[in-house]
């Protein structure tokens, strides 16, 4: 496999629709992520046999200091610390033996039927907590929260890190578990489609993932470890950074449940999309929630 095949290796000098940015801010970035990439490149082979073995393993009991495992690599949670409110949106920070993860913690509205039920969204290799398409993930988090459904708009410690990345997603399993949910939706895009189906793939509590504009670089190698948990790929058929045939061949690789919905006029931000794959998401992901098995 060509090591630089099917990454977000060069997003972070282009702009949301695949435009190069000039200068030399750009030049660093792009040499941090080659160094970022080619870390998790050499490490991979290890990672996914041992990866695969996590699979079936009991989910951690909440409440108490956890080890989490993605591979050979591993993470202690322990716990959260709060911000103030601000509206129906609370600032968090995910306590971990290698620093804090922050995030935007929505949560269920007191007595919804569906409190058990959480849905994580995580970013590229830029990290941050708004998403793609113009802030796309605020606006998953109202409506959910709206439809008695809490989620976390995660950021990355180490935006970049696979590994690490992975491990972050987990942890928010573990919030969530610690608030009562046993039934978690992954959202990633590019980057973080590859992030959301490596830790899909790893634990028990996901019911479902979404890798939107993803990657192949784990993504393509972990999506046939997904199955029973059900995967909606989303993509823009005129991505320049990520092209759309990654969607095809992740599809190709996984079992079912899956579905590949493509946008004929959406790039790398999907912002061309953006209300079409906010209904979508609206409605499949409660569907997913609900699916029983």
């Amino acid at each position: 496999m060509n090591s630089c095949e099917g990454t977000e290796f060069d997003q972070l000098s282009r702009d949301a629709d695949g435009t190069p940015h000039n200068g030399a801010a750009s030049m660093i970035r792009a040499r941090r992520l080659r160094v970022g990439f080619h870390r998790m490149f050499f490490a991979w082979a290890a990672l996914l046999t041992a990866t695969v073995r996590a699979v079936h393993a009991a989910p951690p009991a909440p409440g108490s200091p956890q080890t989490l495992m993605f591979g050979q690599h591993r993470i202690e949670w322990r716990g959260a610390v709060r911000g103030a409110p601000t509206g129906d949106e609370v600032p968090v920070f995910l306590q971990t033996n290698r620093g804090q993860i922050p995030g935007r913690y929505h949560p269920a509205p007191a007595g919804s039927a569906r409190k058990n039920q959480g849905v994580i969204l995580v970013s590229g290799a830029g990290g941050g907590v708004e998403g793609p398409a113009r802030g796309l993930y605020p606006d998953v988090a109202q409506r959910l929260q709206a439809m008695g459904i809490g989620s976390l708009r995660l950021d990355y410690r180490k935006p970049q890190d696979l590994n690490g990345c992975v491990l972050d997603t987990l942890c928010g399993v573990a919030f969530f578990a610690g608030e009562g949910v046993s039934r978690v939706v992954l959202v990633g895009h590019s980057f973080g489609g590859g992030v959301v189906i490596a830790a899909g793939a790893s634990s028990p509590r996901v019911r479902a993932v979404v890798p939107m504009a993803s990657q192949t670089f784990a993504g393509l190698q972990m999506a046939p470890y997904l199955a029973p948990r059900a995967m909606l790929l989303i993509h823009g058929t005129r991505d320049k950074v990520l092209p759309v045939s990654n969607a095809r061949k992740i599809y190709e690789a996984a079992g079912q449940p899956k579905e590949l919905k493509l946008f004929e006029d959406a790039g790398h931000g999907l912002g061309h999309a953006r209300q079409d794959i906010l209904e979508l998401l609206l409605q499949w992901i409660p569907r997913q929630l609900s699916r029983s098995g």
